[in-house]
């Protein structure tokens, strides 16, 4: 029998409509937002998991002064040869870091380069080892972020994490719509007990604990998508809001250009040339004496002749240190600067949500809230498997697109245009709910021929 929330007209058929697009979304987007929310969980602890794990290749004892950069750089030089350009330098952070000194090397791959690690003090080199992205993650993370962004399946199973980030947001507002409908009803006929009612308060009790977590984790998810995540980018580009990159050309009429925000999770190219290995430390210099200030930076030498040096800072805790300056490679003078204050608001926006997303803006503080919240999502997700499990039998409901069609005409329409420029704009989404139309109308055409075989 059809339920009275679930009765066709106004308000009640727009309730139903949103119950059965949450029950559709729990029961087959479900599992992906748990994969999501674990794997993202897992990874959020990789910082300490990474440095025990590469301890004797990350850290050194100190042994008085450190090298210059430039002995650090030549060091690894004469390690891999003659042949390899160089791609960065990561000068050693504090006394007990080592020297990151990151060659090109298209035989690993899209977004990673080779690099060795330098002792600053007796330049004997602590490792050689692929890495991942500007972010630099090594081989164990690396593994792990591309589980979670992929299952590890490539870019095919990059459409997993989209589908997830997709509709969680759309799962998290549609059932505190749900909760607050239902709660007239739940005062006019007082607290319901059992297994099923303890189930169900859990479930809304942590979906109300976690909505804003998870509609910001969807929504900065997607910036990441392979889909959905283009169209961010070109309306992010051409709006304005792409974030500010130093201008290397040394031509009087070169223009700064932009960056992608995650650069942590991208890279491209790599560097051809350096120079004479001393002008490491006059860059580096340089840039000290511009205002670049953050222990951990990033040096780039030109990538070809007619461009400049970049130095960035590359602290993306609290406070934000991204600052970026240009070196010219013949006299050492500042070309141009970025500093991240001067960013506009929706480029800060961008890096800030982007970081805590990560579990860095704020340290440990952020890794503990990330997991607390995984850990969250996923018993939600697993309450709302047990309470449909409990509700077995399921009572005979209307369809999602009668739902549709109950609604008064011009709700519809809305409702219409909305599902069309949301599928627009993120395309998994259009894709799955089509899906759920689908499986919704072929469930109630075999649900009506059952009923005729009995009659």
């Amino acid at each position: 029998m059809i339920s009275e929330h679930s009765s066709p007209g106004g308000r009640g058929a727009f309730v139903h409509l949103l119950r059965r697009l949450h029950f559709y979304i729990g029961l087959f987007v479900g599992p992906f937002i748990f994969l999501a929310a674990f794997t993202g969980t897992v990874y959020v602890l990789t910082p300490q998991l990474e440095n025990a794990w590469y301890a004797s290749t990350l850290f050194v004892t100190p042994q008085g002064e450190a090298q210059p950069l430039s002995r650090q750089v030549e060091a690894a030089r004469r390690y891999v040869g003659p042949d390899e350009p160089f791609y960065a330098v990561r000068p050693a952070p504090g006394p007990q870091d080592t020297t990151r000194v990151q060659f090109a090397d298209s035989t690993l791959g899209a977004s990673r380069s080779r690099a060795v690690f330098i002792n600053p003090y007796t330049l004997a080199v602590t490792g050689d080892m692929p890495v991942y992205g500007t972010s630099g993650v090594l081989p164990l993370r690396t593994w792990i972020d591309e589980f979670h962004r992929s299952l590890q399946l490539g870019v095919v199973g990059r459409n997993y994490s989209e589908l997830a980030a997709s509709w969680m947001w759309v799962a998290a507002l549609g059932g505190m719509v749900l909760w607050w409908q239902t709660r007239v009803k739940k005062r006019r006929n007082g607290p319901v007990r059992g297994a099923k009612a303890r189930t169900r308060h859990w479930h809304i009790v942590l979906g109300l604990s976690l909505l804003v977590g998870m509609v910001f984790f969807s929504a900065t998810g997607l910036t990441w998508s392979r889909w959905a995540g283009g169209n961010i980018d070109t309306l992010r580009s051409n709006l304005g809001w792409m974030t500010p990159q130093v201008r290397t050309s040394l031509t009087v009429d070169g223009t700064p250009t932009q960056t992608d925000p995650h650069a942590m999770h991208h890279m491209q190219g790599g560097m051809v040339m350096a120079g004479p290995v001393q002008d490491w430390d006059k860059v580096l210099a340089a840039a000290r004496q511009a205002g670049i200030s953050a222990n951990k930076i990033e040096i780039r030498p030109p990538k070809k002749m007619g461009t400049a040096w970049t130095v960035t800072e590359i602290n993306r805790a609290w406070p934000t240190q991204v600052d970026a300056v240009a070196v010219n490679p013949t006299n050492f003078h500042i070309v141009d600067a970025v500093h991240f204050a001067n960013f506009p608001l929706v480029a800060k926006l961008t890096r800030w949500g982007i970081d805590a997303h990560m579990g860095i803006l704020f340290g440990l503080a952020n890794q503990i809230l990330l997991v607390v919240f995984g850990f969250g999502v996923c018993v939600l997700i697993a309450l709302g498997y047990r309470q449909w499990w409990l509700r077995r039998p399921a009572r005979t409901e209307l369809p999602l697109s009668a739902a549709w069609f109950a609604l008064p005409a011009r709700i519809r329409v809305v409702v219409a245009v909305l599902a069309a420029a949301l599928g627009y704009c993120l395309p998994v989404m259009g894709v799955s709910l089509v899906a759920f139309l689908s499986v919704d109308v072929l469930r109630g055409y075999f649900g009506r021929s059952r009923l005729v075989l009995n009659e």
